[in-house]
């Protein structure tokens, strides 16, 4: 696995936040399926902007807690190539739709990580998000990263509180798969600054260079 770390921007709600996004480096964008999110679109307009992006940019979909229906309704409309569950899904249910899947975790308090890590054995990655008791992401804060889980075999995207100030020491602390941001990046909620994503992702790309100076313990 290369030591690079990749970045989403999640939260994409216009075409011209996107092709920011892309200019910038970004290797994914998510869009939000879950209506009571700021972020909110609707699959026609997420597959408007998707018809507006270049080849090699992953495009996400985030659902929480919808039906199966549900999100074959969002899949017949926009031509995502990754899903992302937020909410209570287990593995059986995330495995339904013939497309790679990554599961959220919040870090809750006393919360056995590893142990809920392995009840999803067929997820493409695991996200670890801040807790929160109502919200479902998005939530603007950070966790503890040095609960952040070690040598665990599958890749792991640190979200949750990030932003261009933070985004190199939190790497360089949890030496993750990827990172991905939403509200570190924004105006208001849904509305992206072009020059905070590519002050996000010059962060990253440092971090990524003083990574491969610095072997793993």
């Amino acid at each position: 696995m290369s030591n690079r770390v990749r970045t989403k921007i999640c939260g994409i709600t216009r075409p011209e936040d996107a092709a920011a996004a892309v200019t910038s480096g970004a290797d994914a964008l998510g869009f939000v399926f879950y209506a009571p999110s700021p972020r909110y679109v609707t699959p026609s307009q997420a597959a408007d902007i998707i018809r507006t992006l270049p080849p090699f940019v992953t495009t996400v979909g985030l659902f929480v807690n919808a039906t199966e229906e549900e999100v074959r309704a969002v899949l017949d409309v926009a031509p995502l190539s990754l899903l992302q569950f937020h909410g209570d899904e287990d593995n059986a249910f995330c495995c339904c739709f013939d497309r790679p899947w990554i599961k959220a975790l919040a870090m809750k308090p006393g919360q056995d990580i590893i142990a809920t890590i392995a009840m999803f054995p067929d997820a493409s990655g695991i996200l670890l998000d801040a807790w929160h008791p109502d919200l479902r992401g998005g939530t603007g804060h950070h966790f503890d990263w040095q609960r952040y889980p070690a040598h665990v075999d599958k890749p792991l995207i640190l979200a949750g509180g990030l932003t261009p100030d933070n985004v190199s020491s939190a790497i360089l602390q949890t030496r993750p798969y990827a990172v991905d941001v939403s509200g570190g990046v924004e105006l208001a909620k849904g509305i992206k600054d072009a020059q905070l994503m590519t002050a996000f992702l010059a962060e990253v790309r440092k971090a990524n260079v003083q990574m491969a100076g610095v072997p793993a313990e």
